[in-house]
């Protein structure tokens, strides 16, 4: 079977667990520009758990709480905090892509099953990732609902602030992990390796890491995985590692087409992003070259700058959305660059350790 063939189509949705999803459901209309769109819980047949789905663009965020004591999801909010749970695929053939996954050395979290509801038939199955991530593999041929089968529509509407679509999503795992990772998604799920960045791309004076971004065969999925390098300090994945006890998503990067309108109206909803020194803007704009967008406006929002032979990227990173340092959002704009901001790397580093140090964790 070929790579194009067992690949996923796209993402479905991603899916948070969280301590309390009708409170994170608010944050994220807030906070985001998110639309409530659907939910699921007692009250729609799903027992034992409440669910929202939350929509802009092309994006799907699913936030999760387990509602009792007893539920194996309340054990895994205890142990790891807000996290992400499942990065959804939608793929053609579930029953084919689960077999050939099998075959390969995929780790089964359930077998495929069926969901229905008055509006047909999903098709699903379960796949372990790096710690206890789960790929839910999802087919919607035979579906003709807004979600999935159980959720009923509950739209909350918001202004959305511009955001459009996954970009990518990284994954943190253990040092001397990386590695296996990369090849269990070139193996079970047909993906190739995009980029690798070592220690010397990623690096400061105190701490560094390495990460290989990994993608289908046609790029629209990607997922970097980083592992913590030797320094005199505590890297920033190891601080992860530690607060989240273990692997997994470290932040999901959201694609914007304007990110000057974004970030703004990010910020005025009281959004936090790394703190940028001015003296970043000193020398970029020689190395950067012409852009399109207003370069004061690029420095009073903190937006970083990149280019490539293909072209410029923006992006900001927001501080973690929880208590503990763990999972943290991106906002992009590409402008022909496909590429993950390389010339960024060590100015970024040195943000998040100045995060580190003021929690006493460098």
């Amino acid at each position: 079977m070929s790579g194009d063939a067992i690949s996923p189509k796209g993402i479905h949705h991603v899916e948070l667990l969280v301590g309390n999803a009708k409170q994170a459901a608010y944050f994220y209309r807030k906070a985001f520009g998110f639309s409530q769109l659907a939910y699921a819980g007692p009250e729609t047949g799903l027992q034992g758990q409440a669910s929202y789905v939350m929509g802009q663009g092309k994006i799907r965020l699913v936030l999760s709480t387990p509602l009792t004591p007893e539920d194996p999801m309340g054990e895994r909010h205890r142990l790891r905090g807000d996290s992400v749970l499942d990065v959804a695929f939608i793929v053609d053939d579930v029953d084919r892509q689960f077999e050939h996954i099998v075959d390969r050395g995929g780790k089964v979290a359930r077998e495929p099953y069926d969901m229905t509801d008055d509006h047909g038939r999903v098709r699903r199955a379960k796949i372990y990732a790096y710690g206890d991530t789960l790929h839910s593999l999802i087919s919607l041929q035979d579906y003709k609902g807004k979600f999935l089968p159980g959720y009923k529509t509950q739209r909350v509407a918001e202004p959305s602030f511009g955001l459009r679509a996954v970009d990518h999503i990284v994954g943190n795992v253990e040092d001397g992990k990386m590695n296996d990772w990369v090849r269990y998604y070139e193996q079970v799920f047909g993906f190739n390796q995009f980029l690798s960045f070592d220690d010397k791309d990623i690096s400061t004076e105190y701490s560094a890491l390495r990460s290989k971004v990994m993608a289908s065969p046609t790029a629209n999925v990607k997922f970097p995985i980083n592992e913590p390098a030797d320094g005199l300090r505590k890297s920033q994945i190891q601080e992860y590692l530690e607060s989240h006890q273990g692997p997994g998503v470290q932040h999901i990067a959201l694609i914007t087409g304007d990110i000057l309108h974004t970030v703004s109206v990010l910020r005025q909803a009281g959004v936090d992003f790394l703190k940028i020194p001015p003296s970043y803007y000193d020398s970029i704009w020689d190395r950067v070259g012409d852009i399109n967008e207003d370069c004061q406006a690029i420095e009073e929002l903190d937006i970083l700058v990149d280019r490539d032979e293909e072209g410029y990227l923006l992006q900001i990173f927001t501080r973690p959305v929880e208590d503990r340092p763990t999972l943290f959002y991106e906002i992009i704009q590409r402008c022909g660059s496909q590429s993950f901001g390389k010339g960024n790397f060590k100015s970024l580093f040195e943000a998040i350790e100045r995060e580190q140090a003021a929690r006493g964790n460098l």
